[in-house]
């Protein structure tokens, strides 16, 4: 009977390991998985980030070009008038 309720320990802590690494597996998985989507995150934030200080330029420079544009006009209208 002893041989009987060791290999029956036995079995039960061979399904109690595989349980446990199964977890684990799943575990690590999960983390890994949570750590790249953490990464495709702050890559696309990165990303927009460059997109809105590219248009933020893009606003400044045709608001500075629009604005010579307007006073030369000024400047030409108040010459023709003066």
């Amino acid at each position: 009977m002893i041989g009987a309720a060791a290999s029956a320990r036995g079995r039960r802590f061979a399904e109690e390991e595989t349980t446990l690494s199964t977890q684990s597996s799943e575990a690590a998985r999960a983390r890994a998985e949570a750590s790249f989507k953490k990464e495709e995150r702050a890559k696309e934030g990165a990303k927009a980030m460059l997109e809105y200080q590219a248009n933020s330029r893009m606003i400044r420079e045709k608001t500075a070009r629009l604005k010579a544009l307007r006073l030369a006009k000024e400047a030409a209208d108040k010459q023709r008038s003066g």
